[in-house]
């Protein structure tokens, strides 16, 4: 039986023909392949389609600047600058605090944040303080005189001894130039175990309570101490409100007294106070403050 010869299965082979029975047969072909693969080659290269071109990729577009973060309700003591001169910075000394002919030498209860110095803007949470407080609705400037003494003559019984603030709580204060609806004057512990609750024992206009923690917004202030003062400070921060709508105010108007009689009126220290809140649906067009960063008193 004849045998067939070995096939190569290349493809100038194939496209000779298929298997050579000889070695002569077997050259021929191979250049016969190699001629056809030639061609095969030119051919390929003269009708190959050109590949698609591919367009330059877009530049990636810079992401959008986030939303200023608002800053977090301070914890209670803690203090955040947010707005007026960014610079002013207080000295503290131990419980003295100072700043430039400003000075507080009285101590503040405990967990107190430090005050805020004049022209500055803060945020700021109190812890809860026990105080002994009267009320009055006589013209403010003069309630600070009709509420002083029985206050005083409170912590004397107790044998409590001053401390700063004096606090002045305003009912319906306004930027009208009109007097407030009311007013409560408040000497503050320096802790609750110097003394209980209630009513004072020789006189029942001065109550003694604990208040509940409270977030403020605070603008320093210096100068001789009247009700007018406070209510522009008040202003002051009422417009912040208005450039931040996240915040919202949540309470009336009051005022830090830091300094007795002892201090000259235009060195006397004191602050202007709005409660807040940050606002349950905040206006579509408001952004955080920015450059909200703690405060703290240079030691």
């Amino acid at each position: 039986m004849q045998t067939r010869p070995f096939c190569v299965l290349l493809l100038p082979v194939v496209l000779a023909g298929g298997c050579a029975g000889s070695a002569s047969e077997q050259a021929r072909a191979n250049k016969s392949g190699e001629q056809t693969a030639s061609a095969a080659t030119q051919a390929t290269a003269q009708t190959a389609v050109p590949a698609p071109a591919v367009a330059a990729a877009e530049p990636a577009r810079p992401a959008a600047p986030a939303a200023a973060a608002l800053p977090a309700v301070p914890a209670p003591g803690t203090t955040v600058r947010v707005g007026g001169d960014a610079s002013a910075a207080i000295r503290q000394e131990g419980d003295n605090y100072f700043f430039g002919s400003a000075s507080i030498t009285t101590p503040l209860p405990a967990g107190y944040p430090a005050p805020t110095p004049p022209g500055a803007i803060d945020m700021k949470t109190y812890p809860s303080v026990r105080r002994a407080q009267i009320s009055g609705s006589v013209t403010p400037d003069l309630g600070m005189n009709v509420g002083f003494f029985p206050l005083f003559n409170h912590i004397k019984r107790r044998e409590i001894a001053m401390t700063s603030p004096v606090e002045m709580d305003y009912t319906g204060m306004s930027n009208s130039g009109d007097n407030p609806d009311g007013w409560t004057m408040a000497f503050l512990y320096r802790t609750p175990e110097l003394g209980d609750v209630g009513a004072d024992e020789r006189d029942e206009r001065v109550k003694v309570l604990d208040t509940q923690p409270v977030t403020v917004l605070a603008i320093g202030l210096q100068g001789f101490y009247r009700v007018g003062r406070i209510r522009d400070g008040v202003a002051a921060l009422e417009k912040w409100l208005a450039d931040n709508p996240q915040w919202e105010a949540a309470g009336d108007a009051r005022a830090f007294y830091y300094n007795g009689p002892e201090k000259r009126n235009r060195d006397k220290w004191a602050e202007a106070q709005l409660p807040i809140r940050p606002r349950a649906t905040p206006a579509a067009s408001g952004t955080g403050p920015s450059g909200a960063a703690p405060v703290t008193a240079a030691r």
